[in-house]
């Protein structure tokens, strides 16, 4: 009998660092197994989804949960305890508490009352064969056969994928079951044939869980392998729809941190290309098997499993021997989780338990299907990104050479899947898109409203309405009045209030009208500001930026009305333009089209802010800002993009601009040339062109987009607390960073645009006789490369100190 214990997430877990931030991970024990999740970095409300399983033996024991903080230098923190008694699992409905958070406790009971946050688990018993045999007949039978009728009740809502024989299974296939059993249990360590092995295929993906799907009772799998349907791709064609009502609105999960394996527009549809990869009748995968060299491929049926949340199948095949290990089985196993009919998101975890030092890591890799550009076939084309990493679940002295090897075997996998992806599916040719670009912002209508319609969606609220009410109030009173004689300081033409009422009554009027006047002139001023740079095309040859603003989502509210006046301002170097306002919108449709002048040399970063319009006297209100970075982001991508809003009201309410970015170079394909040229003028010396295989190194080191080249790499210093010994590149967007040292690696970059001043300061001992280079930031800026930084000053200023160049002077120039 087996305890399986996911851990979700967690939710306000304290602030352990001076940043304000944690590095929590959680730690499993029930006697003497033990179990530990990754660490999730910089965060107060981690996210885990991992699954364990404990053999139980004696249900008086307990599950001791503990959530602590990482530390490099010392021993980790404690953040939270929890203690979950076995026997209670048991006593419950279905052996199962159900997916329910729990309330974190310290360890000491003094701070009992101290709030260490929450935690999300769900804990439930697993039962396999062996266990139903032996309790049939004892004191839980009846609690058993209900927990078994549980599971053929979800088998029966689950359906068959291919497998290599549609006929049931006989008693013989117990034995195989068995084998898979044992592997299923050893799928913690399974990944780390991918590692050893160069040619390993990763297929899709499933989630970092790690169930033990195959321990279910023999009944349960006889009842499901009975029960196929001779249609497999129409059962996996309701699973989708099931899906899509389920995911509608959820979130696309990010890439792994690993690294991205494929990133690629293809010609086909974002669900064809979904039922091309995981359909049980596609035979895309037995295909890639044979071209890998991989035997004995046995693709089991998806599952619903968990009362229907996740959808899940099991890949097992056996694959062929390299020279560095022999061969190995491997089973993967692929859970969705995201399919909402445009956006597929599948996780698949492998495990070779064969493999040495199999019992330490895990690697997943995950495949995401989201709508790709229109074409000007008006085809539609799909994106596929596939990322992966590797989750080290015991500490080894191995990390180093095993992330190496997994990363070089990954890579050779996913050349042949892409080749024979390429052969199957034509890929989207970037000048196709390009080509496109005059298509799509020509189906772009700007929303037409009238002077009249806006002015009485803008002025049809409380205060207009009571304003207009109590001002004809006091002009009928004024017309039934009878005149009064003259008292006291009054004269003619001055008739001062004579009582309380008539004094506020007086004071309300004066308030209204002047409200009413503000939002006269807001009205009137917003009405000239109708984005007057809309549709100015951009002057110049070079560097074409084109912004299409579409619309906003889940703006801020910063009226009473529960609505806002947005409008954005776009930047990029020094430039800016300006979107019209949208009244009383949340989700305002804008439509419009922005160029920027050619520039010389290609953009970095475009910059917008989202503001609340609140008349021409008053500083408007910053609904969020967001950063374009095109050093980071491959310019395909930003064809049409979600992007997120940051800032205090945008992150509160989740808000989005939609946009679609175009930059095009008008001069040609003379790019390097040119700019090289630029700066032997302003160097004085002559500057080689780096080889396509330096420039394509430098660029897949640093994640850069390709139009970027090398011009010049050094051996320095980076001196931090100690110096680290590394190399300095310089490229015509960034200054980038990288070392190695015993594989523990340093690397990152900032813009050129983000420097703030460069100053040499003289050697001195400290610098062991070498000057240095001191390279400044602007405040605020290159934050994601603040672990190289010396120091930073009180206005967020970062300080990179560089020295022990081996030509100092040819480097600082």
């Amino acid at each position: 009998m087996k305890l399986i214990v996911g851990v979700i997430e967690a939710r306000n877990i304290p602030a352990m660092d001076v940043n304000g931030f944690s590095d929590p991970y959680v730690k499993l024990q029930l006697g003497k197994q033990r179990h530990k999740t990754k660490v999730v970095k910089k965060t107060l409300n981690p996210s885990w989804g991992e699954e364990f399983s404990f053999k139980v033996e004696d249900l008086n024991e307990e599950l001791l949960i503990t959530v602590l903080d990482e530390d490099k230098y010392f021993n980790d923190d404690f953040v939270g305890q929890l203690k979950v008694s076995v026997s209670q699992v048991f006593d419950a409905h279905n052996k199962s508490l159900g997916t329910v958070w729990y309330s974190l406790h310290p360890r000491n009971k003094k701070l009992k009352n101290k709030e260490c946050g929450e935690i999300l688990l769900n804990i439930y018993f697993s039962l396999n064969n062996s266990y139903l045999d032996s309790t049939y007949n004892g004191d839980h039978a009846s609690a058993l056969r209900k927990h078994e009728d549980m599971d053929v009740k979800d088998i029966s809502r689950s359906f068959s994928g291919s497998s290599n024989s549609s006929s049931p299974p006989r008693q013989d296939d117990n034995v195989s079951s068995k084998e898979e059993k044992s592997s299923a249990q050893k799928s913690l360590a399974g990944r780390i044939t991918q590692i050893f092995n160069r040619n390993f295929d990763i297929g899709p993906t499933t989630s970092t869980r790690s169930t033990d799907l195959m321990e279910m009772p023999e009944i349960s799998r006889a009842d499901v392998f009975d029960n196929k349907s001779d249609d497999q791709s129409s059962s996996f064609e309701e699973a989708m729809e099931a899906l899509c009502s389920r995911d509608q609105g959820s979130e696309i999960p990010s890439n792994l941190p690993g690294g991205v394996l494929l990133d690629q527009l293809y010609v086909i549809a974002p669900k064809e290309l979904n039922f091309l990869l995981f359909s049980p009748d596609s035979s895309f995968p037995r295909s890639l098997a044979e071209v890998q060299g991989s035997t004995d491929p046995q693709i089991g049926p998806w599952k619903f499993e968990n009362g229907g949340e996740s959808l899940k199948r099991i890949y097992s095949y056996i694959r062929a021997p390299t020279k560095l290990i022999k061969a190995v089985k491997a089973t993967e196993e692929q859970t969705y989780i995201k399919a909402d009919g445009k956006t597929f998101a599948v996780l698949a975890s492998v495990s070779t338990p064969d493999v040495m030092y199999g019992s330490t890591f895990k690697v997943e890799v995950l495949y995401c299907i989201s709508p790709g550009p229109e074409l000007p076939s008006v085809e539609e084309s799909s994106h596929l990104v596939i990322s992966w990493r590797m989750n080290f679940l015991q500490s080894t002295m191995m990390k180093s050479m095993i992330e190496n090897g997994a990363r070089q075997g990954l890579k050779e996998s996913f050349e042949q899947f892409t080749t024979l992806l390429e052969q199957t599916i034509k890929p989207v040719d970037s000048k196709d898109i390009g080509l496109n670009k005059e298509q799509i912002l020509g189906s772009l209508q700007a929303e037409p409203q009238s002077d009249w319609k806006l002015a009485v969606q803008y002025f049809a609220n409380f205060t207009m309405v009571s304003t207009v009410f109590m001002s004809l109030y006091v002009i009928v009173h004024i017309c039934l009045a009878a005149s009064s004689t003259i008292q006291g300081l009054e004269f003619l033409g001055l008739d001062l209030p004579d009582s309380i009422g008539e004094f506020i009554v007086c004071g309300i009027l004066v308030l209204q009208g002047e409200r009413v006047l503000q939002l006269i002139s807001r009205f009137m001023h917003a009405r000239v500001q109708k984005g007057s740079d809309h549709g100015v095309k951009a002057q110049g040859d070079g560097w074409l930026l084109t912004v299409a603003l579409i619309e906003g989502s889940n703006l801020a509210a910063v009226d009473s009305s529960g609505y806002c006046d947005p409008y954005v301002v776009f930047t990029c170097n020094g430039k800016t333009r300006t979107s019209s306002i949208k009244y009383q919108k949340s989700a305002p449709q804008w439509n419009e089209i922005f160029e920027f002048d050619a520039m010389k040399e290609p953009p970095s970063v475009l910059d917008l802010e989202v503001f609340d319009f609140d008349g021409p006297f008053d500083e408007a209100t910053s609904l969020g800002h967001a950063e374009v970075n095109f050093v980071r982001s491959n310019i395909s991508d930003l064809a049409d993009v979600w992007v997120p809003l940051h800032g205090k009201l945008a992150q509160a309410c989740q808000s989005k601009l939609h946009l679609r970015i175009f930059v095009e170079n008008t001069r040609g394909g003379n790019v390097v040339t040119e700019y090289l040229r630029k700066m032997e003028k302003e160097v004085g010396k002559k500057i080689n062109v780096r080889s396509p295989q330096t420039n394509s190194a430098f660029q897949k080191l640093f994640g850069l987009p390709p139009e970027e080249f090398l011009i010049n790499d050094f051996t320095c210093h980076l001196k931090r607390k100690m110096p680290l010994q590394g190399r300095l590149f310089l490229s015509p967007r960034i200054i980038g960073f990288h070392a190695n040292l015993f594989g523990h690696k340093t690397k990152f970059f900032f813009l050129w645009e983000d420097i703030e001043d460069i100053q040499v300061l003289p050697p001195t001992l400290a610098s062991m006789g070498s000057p240095v280079i001191v390279v400044t930031l602007r405040p605020g800026r290159g934050m994601d490369a603040r672990h190289g930084a010396k120091t930073r000053d009180e206005e967020g200023r970062l300080k990179f100190h560089y020295q022990s160049f081996v030509s100092f002077n040819v480097a600082y120039r």
